[in-house]
Formats: structure tokens, sequence, C-alpha cells
């Protein structure tokens, strides 16, 4: 069967002024397959970010291949990559990345005007499903950082991607708000029918997936610099 997602000598480096250039990711091959659910383990500065960047196509890679449903993203405009991200693709930022000036309800709904268009009942009823029912109304800065945490995963399943990236997702978290998000994360990829890719670096949630990797396992550029960015 056909993986949802394959890498092949997927390569990114970056030029600064007067230093050498410095590759961050070369990955010779990674699959997924459809409703997988896996964790990548990295530390800080493994690259791990570009490399869930390059996926989702918020980064175009120097060289390699992204096959996604079959297709090759690789020279795709930018255009129909933000299509591509809006239509299919979650991402769970470890930042939560939430408009400020908008409700939760609002949150959402954007996450929806980019993809298939908005659908206010499936907005709710996601957010519901998150906890965060009687909060609709609520600003970002009304909310603790686990309910933000909450709306940030509402948001990225609410145009049902077949893809779900969470870069960190429980890194501003306590320890029972990042089990908690954590749980949630999967069980509403599992219903949505979502694969999940997550990276982290804490052992607590990487102990949580049964199927879990290094990330150095993957990326050469590690071997090849002792570190990335």
């Amino acid at each position: 069967m056909m993986p949802l997602l394959e890498l092949k000598n997927l390569t990114k480096t970056y030029h600064r002024a007067g230093e050498a250039p410095h590759v961050v990711v070369n990955v010779p091959h990674f699959t997924l397959a459809e409703g997988e659910q896996r964790a990548l383990r990295g530390e800080s500065g493994s690259g791990k970010t570009t490399f869930l960047n390059l996926i989702a196509g918020i980064l175009a890679p120097d060289a390699g291949e992204i096959h996604f449903e079959g297709r090759n993203l690789v020279g795709f405009g930018e255009a129909k990559r933000d299509r591509l991200r809006a239509e299919k693709l979650g991402y769970i930022f470890q930042t939560f990345n939430l408009l400020q000036g908008h409700t939760v309800l609002e949150n959402v709904e954007l996450g929806m005007a980019f993809g298939g268009g908005v659908d206010r009942a499936r907005a709710e009823e996601l957010i519901r499903r998150v906890g965060l029912g009687e909060r609709l109304h609520y600003f970002p800065g009304q909310l603790s950082s686990g309910q933000q945490q909450r709306v940030a995963v509402a948001r990225a399943l609410a145009n049902r991607p077949r893809l779900v990236l969470a870069d960190e997702p429980t890194g501003n978290l306590d320890a029972r708000n990042a089990r908690e998000s954590l749980a949630l994360i999967r069980e509403v990829c599992r219903e949505n029918g979502a694969a999940l890719l997550l990276v982290s670096h804490d052992e607590a949630v990487l102990a949580q997936f049964e199927n879990m990797q290094d990330f150095a396992a993957l990326n050469r550029a590690l071997v090849t610099n002792g570190g990335a960015a």
C-alpha cells in the first residue's frame, strides 16, 4: 500500500553571511502510513522544526522529494503549497500561534477560511469536543496555556486534515496539562482518521507512543554538523 507521506533525499541548507553553508536537514528516506501516529525524539537545535516545516510546505527544500497522497509536492508554487496545507494538513505549534485579537471561535473559523470554507457548526462542535464550549467568545489572553493549546488542536483539525504535524505541542504546559493535551490530540486524530507526526524532546511525551524513533537516526545532517538549527 502506498504510504500517505514519503520523503526521499530531502535536504535543507542555511547560508549565513561570512559562514560556511550549514546543513540542517538531510533525510534519505522517511515514510508515514495513513492513520499512523508516530513520535520523533529530537533535542532543541536538531533540525526537527525545519523538518516539519518542509513537510508542511512552509519551507522549500534544496533538493529531494516530498510525496503526499502520491503527489510530489516539491516544485509546487507557494500558492499551491498554501492551498494544500490549508486543505490537507493540520499544524499544532509549540507557541500555539493564536490570533490574539480574535475569539476562540474566530480562530478556528479563520483556519477553516483558508481551506474548504467556514463551517460554524463544525467549529463549535470541535471547540466543545476540546472542552471549551463555554468559552467560544473568549480571547486567547483570557485562557490558560492548556486552554490555548486546546484551541490550537481544534483549529488544526478544523478542515479534516489527512496529516497533523505537532511541534513540541506540550512544551509550554505543566505535566498534567501536557498529559491531557497529548491524549486529546491523539484521540481527535483517531476520530478524524488523521495521521499524526509529533516531534518532542520530552521523554514523558515520547513514552506515550508505541511508534517512536530518534530524529538523529533519520537526519544525516546531525552527523555532518554535530547539531542543526
